[in-house]
């Protein structure tokens, strides 16, 4: 991946991330890999105490659907995993109620547009 890639993809993270904690939500921990898997973000939703697993996904342009649809059923499938291996890594949050959110980013400069409870892991 090219070094400009990298870094429009740190800076819309970054962004995603003000924008979650601008809406409520509290950070724990960002690009959190596994084998076979990373999480983005992981966060926090006080009003509910529910651990929030957040998919970022940038498109230069919604010509071809927008972000949210490029999390397909092996993405989905791929984050559900991860998450599960957070989980099971942090026994703290064993018994958190959990969602999946995806926050599409598109454009310069990234308009950002929060999806709340995308999908559910018994969904994939």
């Amino acid at each position: 991946m090219a070094a400009d890639s990298l870094q429009r993809g740190a800076a819309v993270e970054s962004a995603a991330r003000a924008h979650l904690e601008a809406g409520g939500l509290r950070w724990l921990a960002a690009n959190v890999r596994f084998r076979g898997g990373e999480l983005d973000l992981v966060m926090r939703d006080p009003a509910n105490d529910t651990l929030v697993f957040v998919e970022v996904r940038y498109r230069r342009s919604a010509a071809f659907g927008g972000g949210a649809a490029s999390v397909d059923v092996s993405k989905r499938r791929k984050l559900v995993h991860a998450a599960q291996l957070y989980l099971a890594s942090n026994p703290r949050f064993a018994n958190a109620p959990c969602r999946f959110d995806v926050v599409e980013a598109s454009g310069e400069p990234p308009r950002l547009h929060w999806i709340t409870d995308a999908f559910r892991a018994d969904d994939c």
